[in-house]
């Protein structure tokens, strides 16, 4: 048995190079790339690793509120893992990004690749095709040098931003965009309205009329797909969306968990699902979404815009479907680089000639952490331990109490 006898968190900021204009924050100019990282050691040495998106220092109190719960754990009972990070989630807020560092240890405990894990009979994958995810609503004058570049480099798709105040803007927006890849790049198009917010400047906001014009205009350009059209939970409106275009629907990368994935695809809300295994119910729930995908014959593609270790999490997701179609690169020079997005792990991840990314072979996630880098630009804010949490107890609550809770959780 793979017990949890360490778990470590830490607050890590890496400075953008140049300041990037997120799309989905209209106004706000993003200067780091922030993220919670946990680190995990079983009781045998073997270490998971994962992380979690951050705007700030918002998770101060994680520690104090999972550690009791995770320490002493058996490591590769996901289901009960998911279960315990599931409880917290009712005590304070949601963190589905843990369980994929318990994976990561099942993953080595089994000497398997993590995509092999979640598909056994799934063939080795050693690559992954991308398309590059831009990040900024950019005019088309500017956008054409970028596109360019991505051409350059090997890409074979690319995903623009809309969110212009007006429909016609964000029809020119594509139209450019289309005119000038012509058959170069495939070309994905993504509205943010999933969850909009207005943060810095207010944010457009759509309606199902507006979506279902923009949509039937995205089909004159042979748009890949219109990702997040309306708000995630406006589950009818979507599937009514998909009946007045044939331009492909997709989202969900920020859908709370399988119970919401599933009355979407009983609705027939979207062609193509998005979970992203660190935002949107965690790995487990993600391969649930992917069977259910499989059974209806829709398509799964994950949304990676988190961080280096983010990514890789989701690109085993993608291996484990076969390796097929195209998974998100996130990707705007000169603010969101590899440079930037993977700074703490040893290589950034880059992309081939031939448009695509490697997939890791060894057993895990595959994660390797720059440790010089991590102690650059990370802090860490809590660390636990069997003999710490002892000590803790016995100072909060009192030797006696202490004691009755040890014997409660050595006896279930």
């Amino acid at each position: 048995m793979e017990k949890i006898e360490r778990i470590e968190l830490y607050h890590v900021s890496i400075p953008l190079k140049e300041a990037f204009y997120p799309t989905w924050i209209p106004g706000y100019p993003q200067t780091h790339n922030r993220f919670t990282l946990i680190r995990l050691r079983t009781t045998s040495g073997v270490e998971g690793i994962s992380a979690g998106v951050a705007i700030e220092r918002e998770r101060e109190g994680l520690g104090s509120l999972l550690g009791p719960y995770l320490l002493g754990i058996d490591a590769t009972d996901i289901s009960s893992v998911a279960q315990r990070i599931r409880e917290a989630s009712y005590l304070g807020w949601r963190n589905p990004w843990i369980e994929a560092a318990f994976w990561d240890i099942r993953a080595k405990v089994e000497g398997k690749p993590l995509y092999q894990l979640f598909e056994p009979q799934t063939q080795p994958v050693s690559s992954q095709p991308v398309y590059a995810s831009l990040g900024e609503l950019r005019p088309p004058e500017r956008r054409r040098k970028d596109l360019d570049a991505l051409v350059q480099k090997g890409f074979k798709a690319v995903k623009v931003r809309v969110h212009s105040a007006t429909l016609e803007e964000d029809i020119r927006v594509v139209e450019g965009a289309a005119r000038f890849v012509e058959n170069r790049l495939h070309l994905l198009v993504d509205a943010n309205q999933g969850w909009p917010v207005s943060l810095v400047k207010r944010t457009p906001v759509w309606d199902l009329e507006r979506a279902s014009r923009f949509a039937q205009a995205c089909e004159e350009f042979s748009v890949g797909w219109l990702e997040e059209p309306l708000d995630m939970h406006a589950f009818d409106d979507l599937a009514l969306l998909r009946q007045r275009t044939r331009t492909p629907i997709a989202g969900g990368e920020l859908n709370s968990g399988w119970q919401e994935f599933k009355v979407m695809i009983e609705k027939g809300s979207l062609d193509v699902y998005q979970p992203d295994a660190c935002m949107a119910g965690g790995i487990t729930d993600s391969l649930k979404v992917m069977k259910a995908c499989r059974e209806k014959g829709l398509d799964f593609s994950p949304h990676t815009w988190t961080n280096g270790i983010g990514f890789l999490i989701n690109l085993h997701l993608k291996a484990a479907w076969g390796g097929t179609g195209f998974l998100e690169y996130p990707y705007e020079p000169p603010g969101w680089i590899p440079a930037c997005r993977d700074r703490i792990l040893r290589e950034p991840i880059e992309v081939s000639s031939e448009g695509t990314v490697r997939v890791p072979q060894e057993p895990g996630i595959g994660i390797h952490i720059d440790e010089k880098a991590l102690r650059r630009f990370g802090q860490r804010f809590y660390k636990i331990t069997p003999l710490r949490l002892a000590i803790h107890t016995v100072r909060q609550k009192g030797l006696r109490t202490a004691l009755d809770l040890k014997k409660a959780r050595e006896n279930p």
